[in-house]
């Protein structure tokens, strides 16, 4: 059996070899689908962004309360030593991706929904298309299971309306009537967020996270209403909470060189990015620089004006050329339009060529005291690499 990922076209040659060895082949999609039906309590969580970020959290309270669980996360866990544990309870938890609906083919006791965003658009039509695609992930949960969401969505009632299952349960920091929010929010020196637990209109426990920015709020909100539903203690929530320091790629502290301190960051959309750079505003530095990788011709197409706002709010911004991924260079889009939109907001930034170039860049502009951080799901954390090894 050979089991090929969204990003593996019929062009490819393993891909086509199978084929005339009569090889059976099975989307991941379906094989992981398949998979959870072996588990009486598959928890599926999804999302435009902070899924990874998410299913660790949610992984860290699982084992803090001893659920011995198994996971399947996106990123790098350090508490599980890689992205998979395998456990020997009912308990499944992972991430459940969008890109070519992919997870219409799993079968969730529980469905986490994050955020709906426009993203993937050399998939999906229009941001109709994608809330349609959630909602058909939310129907798929049964008569027994249950839906968590976030009630900041925009109309996000219309995504869980009238489902099969026997609980939906809302969460959120905008607004005012989901199940769970959060007040009297604090942060400290490196932006991590201490709450007041607000469960149905009553003040609760406060939490305090490892992990910085708002968002990691909202994620949080989501991991505690998850907990609640499996009954979980406080004791052990918080437990789980504050053992959770991030994922690599996750605004990861990757050291020091010359005196610049070195962040690298999955982000590659919008909203993303602007959550990342508010979060390092929390840092004191004498200058904050950002090396950006635009991620898929596609994404930069749609995007490339989002992303000048985005990268606006560091100091300084170097673009890398774009990450093709599955694409090819189509030729009409590039990261010099995101420059040109960066130059129209005042914002000094730099296009210096391939890597070796920008290493070069960095090594003889940037000075001690500085915060950089290098940014997007490509190669681009090779660059951090480098500076680290000389």
């Amino acid at each position: 059996l050979v089991i090929y990922t969204a990003a593996i076209h019929p062009d490819n040659p393993e891909y086509r070899r199978a084929e005339e060895y009569g090889i059976p082949l099975m989307a991941r999609s379906v094989m992981v689908g398949q998979v959870m039906q072996n588990y009486a309590s598959a928890i599926a969580v999804s999302g435009i962004h902070g899924k990874t970020t998410t299913t660790s959290m949610i992984s860290h309270i699982f084992l803090a309360a001893e659920k011995d669980p198994t996971i399947s996360v996106g990123g790098m866990l350090n508490a599980i030593g890689g992205n998979l544990r395998i456990g020997s309870s009912e308990y499944f938890i992972l991430e459940a991706c969008e890109y070519t609906n992919s997870f219409l083919d799993f079968y969730p006791a529980t469905a986490v929904v994050l955020n709906i965003e426009e993203d993937h658009l050399d998939f999906f039509k229009d941001i109709n298309d994608i809330r349609h695609s959630f909602r058909e992930f939310c129907k798929r949960v049964p008569e027994d299971g249950n839906v968590i969401i976030n009630g900041d969505i925009d109309r996000y009632e219309e995504i869980v309306k009238d489902l099969p299952c026997r609980r939906v349960v809302s969460y959120g920091l905008e607004n005012p009537n989901t199940d769970l929010s959060a007040d009297d929010i604090v942060f400290d020196e490196h932006g991590c967020a201490s709450f007041l637990l607000i469960r149905n209109g009553e003040k609760r426990e406060r939490y305090t996270l490892k992990v910085d920015g708002m968002h990691n709020v909202s994620n949080a909100l989501s991991a505690i209403a998850l907990a609640g539903l499996y009954h979980i203690p406080a004791e052990a929530i918080h437990k789980g909470l504050l053992s959770f320091g991030g994922t690599q790629r996750r605004f990861e502290y990757k050291g020091v060189f010359r005196g610049i301190t070195l962040i690298d960051d999955y982000a590659h959309h919008p909203t993303e990015i602007k959550a990342t750079l508010t979060s390092a505003k929390f840092y004191s530095c004498h200058e904050l620089w950002v090396v950006f990788q635009p991620h898929t011709y596609t994404r930069t197409r749609a995007f490339y004006k989002e992303f000048a706002e985005a990268l606006s709010l560091a100091d300084k911004i170097i673009l890398a050329d774009v990450y093709a991924a599955r694409e090819k260079d189509p030729g009409d889009i590039s990261s010099m339009d995101i420059r040109r939109e960066l130059e129209i907001l005042g914002k000094e930034v730099y296009t210096p060529g391939d890597f070796d170039d920008i290493i070069k860049f960095i090594l003889k502009n940037l000075v001690n005291g500085d915060l950089l951080i290098t940014m997007g799901a490509g190669n681009v954390v090779e660059i951090g690499d480098c500076l680290l090894n000389q």
